[in-house]
């Protein structure tokens, strides 16, 4: 279980006054590292350390180091069974709140190096990278600031010394990181050293995106969605004000795969999401704009549970089967710059009218087809600029466009669900847009969700 920063939490820095200029949310855009961090869209967050060995999910700093000693560790499994998920990166636990270190630091002996496990010879963070990278995942890092076991913690200006060159062994020694997450669970009124730790790990990785809740506003580039069930629960815009300042924020949402439980814990099978939860995840993340964050843990023995691999293969081909036909590609020919948004590929898009603040993109078919979904995604680099939208079908019976969908964000991916439809005719109607649309994709799906049949007869 992990919390984070609240707004009681003492930073080290000093907040500068609002600019003078006035600043547009439509005017702010992303930094490409943050384009492309959100085109990963899912990744998966391990936790594997003393507590796998202790049913604990909160250690206290008091473990012994001889507890940590998997028997068949294999990070390669591991990434064959995330890959499976559909995920397209990993972000390792290198030292969680009890202060245990994955990795053989230099700057304490409590970490592996004073474990039995390869004799103190082993090196946790470098094999998952390895691993990562051998089967086309990123790799990040979760580094604790909280650490309940090293005596420097009560001094604030020790304790940020030690913490950076813990953070310059990881930035400097593990090839490039995708994602560096800072946690503050525990850390209530202690004060830590911000831009110091941002500018040590800027030193060794410049487009690492930096995960950290809205308090950290100034220096991360990721937000916290605010709560551990993996849920957007409203209208995603990624650039949000903070001290008078707006900035890029994506929303990543983190759950654990198992209720409630982000380390193992034995006898616990009972606890692992059904492939019916983890979609219905998936729709409430990465189908409102944001990235999803899914925990996974190894067991004692340093594998993940079969019954975890069985689930993430479950749900990485339930995704497959979701994906694998598009209405849309089906479509009557239409003019290249509109097929562009209908080719299946997010590396082409559809432009508005310059200028323009309402448009649509229809879609004929040569027949009538059933569906129940639409995907859409923006081409986010010039900025988030819909505001409103609507999913509209042609009723012959009536002779009109019928909506059976409307909202407001659409970001790097919008997922609609609506009761099951049959036409010939779609489109997707931009109502309001700060400037011209960009639309990387406008995609069709019968999905046979459980929804009452409507039909748009000719």
């Amino acid at each position: 279980m992990k919390s984070r920063f609240r707004s009681t939490i003492l930073f080290g820095i000093v907040l500068v006054a609002a600019p003078t200029f006035a600043q547009s949310s439509a005017a702010i855009t992303p930094a490409p590292y943050q384009v492309a961090w959100q085109d990963l869209e899912f990744g998966v967050i391990l936790h594997f350390s003393t507590n796998t060995f202790l049913n604990r999910e909160w250690g206290d700093g008091t473990a012994s180091p001889a507890v940590f000693n998997p028997t068949q560790f294999d990070p390669d499994q591991w990434m064959q069974v995330i890959r499976a998920s559909g995920a397209r990166y990993v972000v390792l636990v290198a030292k969680h709140h009890d202060g245990f270190c994955l990795w053989p630091t230099r700057q304490t002996d409590y970490s592996v190096r004073s474990s039995p496990w390869r004799n103190g010879k082993g090196d946790v963070v470098g094999d998952v990278a390895r691993a990562a990278r051998k089967y086309g995942l990123r790799f990040g890092i979760y580094l604790s600031p909280w650490d309940r076991h090293e005596p420097k913690y009560k001094d604030s200006v020790a304790y940020d010394a030690y913490y950076n060159a813990e953070l310059e062994e990881l930035a400097s020694s593990y090839g490039d990181l995708v994602e560096f997450w800072l946690d503050g669970a525990g850390s209530e009124g202690h004060v830590y050293n911000f831009p110091k730790i941002i500018e040590t790990l800027r030193t060794y990785q410049p487009n690492t995106v930096v995960f950290a809740d809205t308090g950290l506003f100034e220096y991360g580039d990721v937000r916290w969605v605010g709560n551990e069930a993996g849920a957007v629960n409203y209208e995603n815009w990624n650039v949000i004000d903070r001290h008078g300042y707006l900035r890029w924020r994506p929303v990543e949402a983190d759950t654990p795969l198992r209720r409630l439980h982000w380390f193992w814990h034995p006898d616990d099978e009972a606890s692992v999401k059904s492939v019916d939860e983890l979609l219905a995840t998936y729709d409430a993340t990465v189908g409102r704009g944001a990235q999803l964050m899914l925990g996974v843990a190894p067991d004692n023995r340093g594998l993940i549970p079969d019954s975890d691999v069985k689930r993430l293969a479950e749900f990485g081909a339930a995704l497959h089967r979701r994906e694998a036909d598009n209405l849309a590609l089906h479509h009557r020919p239409v003019s290249p710059e509109v097929a562009a948004a209908l080719d299946g590929d997010p590396d082409t898009f559809w432009s508005a009218p310059a200028g323009s603040h309402h448009a649509e993109i229809e879609v004929d078919f040569e027949k009538p087809v059933t569906f129940d979904h639409t995907l859409t995604m923006e081409w986010l680099n010039d900025g988030q600029r819909v505001e409103k939208y609507a999913i509209e079908i042609w009723d012959g019976k009536s002779g009109q466009w019928v909506r059976v969908a409307e909202a407001q964000a659409i970001g790097h991916k919008k997922i609609d669900a609506f009761a099951r439809v049959t036409t010939d005719r779609v489109r997707l109607k931009i109502l309001s847009s700060t400037a011209e649309a960009h639309i990387r994709e406008f995609q069709i799906y019968h999905w046979g969700a459980p929804h009452t049949e409507k039909s748009a007869e000719k």
